[in-house]
């Protein structure tokens, strides 16, 4: 095995090996679409969350756009997905572009996550940066968001940087602002989600 092993693959597929599986599918897929490898890829990337986007919950269909109000302040994260107000539609939901909300007390957040924040609502990948494993748990007492899967732990006071366990990096955030009452991302994500 060349690498750590992944939490969600194949107990023996190292996470190069899954990285090279997933291309090879995908340039698959788009042979028999009739599409080149790189327009799949660029396809993918058109349709991942950005600046303009409203917010969903993500086991509700039909649901209206979300605003500051639906979180109360340090309940916990929500996982959402990402709504184009263009076209009408989710964005691809693929579980890489799902967005966690939590509602904190803007004056304990630094300043660089603060800028970033909308009536208290941050905005982070749900996505592990260790094995990609949704980060959906919640520990009020130290104010840390907890990967169920390795036990990695995020501040996301601190622009989600990892306080404990495995991961290589922070949790990739996005910037959001209120309109209409409406929680809309002000950016697409910080950095490529996920693992890797």
């Amino acid at each position: 095995m060349d690498g750590p092993p992944c939490c969600c693959a194949a107990p023996r597929v190292a996470c190069n090996d899954r990285r090279i599986l997933l291309k090879l599918a995908g340039a698959t897929l788009a042979a028999h679409a009739g599409l080149p490898a790189a327009a799949a890829d660029d396809a993918q990337a058109a349709d991942t969350p950005r600046a303009g986007d409203w917010l969903l919950p993500a086991d509700t269909e039909g649901a209206t756009p979300l605003g500051a109000d639906v979180l109360s302040f340090g309940a916990g994260p929500l996982i959402v997905v990402a709504f184009d107000p263009l076209r009408r539609r989710v964005r691809s939901g693929a579980g890489r572009d799902r967005i966690l909300l939590i509602r904190l007390d803007p004056a304990a957040m630094d300043e660089a996550t603060r800028a970033r924040a909308a009536g208290g609502v941050l905005a982070y990948s749900a996505v592990c940066t260790h094995g990609a494993c949704f980060v959906r748990d919640w520990r009020p007492r130290e104010q840390r968001l907890h990967c169920p899967c390795h036990f990695s732990q995020y501040d996301p006071l601190r622009s989600a940087a990892v306080t404990a366990g495995p991961a290589p990096r922070a949790l990739p955030n996005l910037a959001l602002r209120e309109e209409d009452g409406r929680l809309v991302l002000g950016s697409g994500f910080s950095a490529a989600p996920g693992h890797g």
